[in-house]
Formats: C-alpha cells, structure tokens, sequence
C-alpha cells in the first residue's frame, strides 16, 4: 500500500522536464542533509519513496518542488526505483536523475548528468573510477567489488567497457522505457536486480550510453553507510548479468 503526500508545488505546476528521484529506508539525518542540498535545484522536480521507514526523518522538511511516496512496508530498492520511473513517466519527465538518500553523492553533479541527457545520450552513468571522479569511505571488500570485479563482468557481458557498474547515480531518459523489450515489471527485480538489468538492456538494445566522473563519499560508518548486506546484497546485483548473459532470462 503506498500514498502520495506532496510537500509543496507539483510536477504540472512546475513545468520541469527533469525530476531528482531517492529511495529511502530510515536515513534520519542524512537524507535531511540531501534534501537541503537540493534545495539548490528548484527548477527540478523531486521524488522520495520511503520504503516504509520508521525514524520520522521525513517529517517537516522543506523544499519548493518535493512529492513523497510512503510504502507501507518496505518493498525494495527495485520496487521503488520503479516506482520512479512510473511517476516520472506519469507526470510527463523527459529523464530522471537518481541520487542516493544516504548522502553518498553530490549534487552539485546533476549538472554533468544533464549535460549528457542534453546531448543526446539515453542512459548517463555516474563513475566514481573515471578521471574526475572521486570516492571516500568505502570499506575494503567494496573497493574490489565495485571497482573490480562487477565492471569487469558487466563489460564482458555487455561488450562495453564500464568503469562504475553498480553506481546508483545516474540519468535515465524516459523514452527508453517504450521499449517492450525492456520489462521492468518482472517479480525477480524488485530489490538490487533492477538497476543493473535497465544498465545491460539499454547497453545491449543500443540505446547511447555513457559515463561522467561524480563523486561518491560514504557517510561515517556510525551513521549506517549502506544498506546492502555483503552476501545476499551482492548476489542480487551480480545474478542480472548472469540471467541475461545466459539467457535465463529477459
């Protein structure tokens, strides 16, 4: 079950063809600090799905364009990517800009994304690892996994080179999503599965892809810098690669 609230202005009132979109679950202060940030940006439109989160931390907040979608109970971060992108379709965006709700990302670097969607490109992925780039706080098993051995994979896969595969800061423009060959409504992507799935279809369909440099720097650890449990959060963004590249499934 999920309801709307909207904060302030709406997409139509706006007349913005970009919308800033955030998945949340119990991000307390830091999703505060992301949304005063964006601030800055009130000629996007913005979107929190709060997948069931418990802390209150979306309460009282303040920006001039920001619609919440509340979960319920917590769905997962396909789920709510979905949701997104659904909105986004429904309230006529031209592309969507992801950013994390844990204030791993700098907004300032939307503008990077923008710049890409404006010039053509369908599909804007964020690296960390390109020239430009940045990255702090990682614990060590994460620097081997996103630098290494996911983009190695996904490259081979895909057969283009990607530096930052699992990076969560990204553009999508709306248009790819009447492509019936991508279909995002499957049960088996409604947590980590999706975002990488959307990545190798619009890679492998031929949709024009690229990378920018962003910055990623992870919140102290005593805050909770991720959600993502080391096992079972990281099968679930590897077996994509291997169900399509297998052709298990579509």
């Amino acid at each position: 079950m999920t309801r709307i609230i909207t904060v302030f202005m709406s997409a139509s009132e706006m007349k913005t063809k970009y919308l800033i979109g955030t998945c949340v679950v119990n991000e307390g202060e830091k999703i505060r600090r992301v949304i005063r940030k964006l601030n800055d940006f009130p000629d996007y439109g913005v979107l929190i799905i709060d997948d069931g989160s418990t802390d209150d931390s979306l309460r009282n907040i303040k920006h001039p364009s920001l619609n919440i979608i509340r979960n319920t109970i917590n769905q997962g971060a396909g789920y709510c990517v979905r949701q997104i992108l659904a909105y986004a379709r429904d309230n006529s965006y031209e592309a969507v800009f992801f950013i994390s709700g844990n204030d791993k990302d700098d907004p300032a670097d939307i503008e990077k994304l923008k710049k890409a969607v404006e010039a053509g490109h369908d599909f804007v992925q964020g690296s960390r690892y390109l020239k430009g780039g940045e990255f702090g706080g990682m614990p060590f098993y994460r620097k081997i996994s996103t630098r290494f051995i996911h983009p190695i994979l996904f490259s081979l896969i895909t057969g283009k080179k990607i530096t930052d595969s699992t990076n969560g800061f990204r553009a999508v423009r709306l248009s790819v999503l009447k492509d019936k060959r991508i279909n995002l409504n499957q049960s088996w992507l409604d947590r980590y599965e999706l975002e990488p799935y959307l990545f190798y279809k619009v890679i492998t369909l031929g949709y024009k892809v690229t990378e920018v440099p962003v910055r990623k720097l992870y919140p102290p650890k005593q805050e909770g810098y991720t959600k993502m449990k080391p096992i079972t959060g990281w099968w679930s963004i590897l077996r994509p690669l291997i169900y399509l590249g297998l052709g298990i499934k579509k």
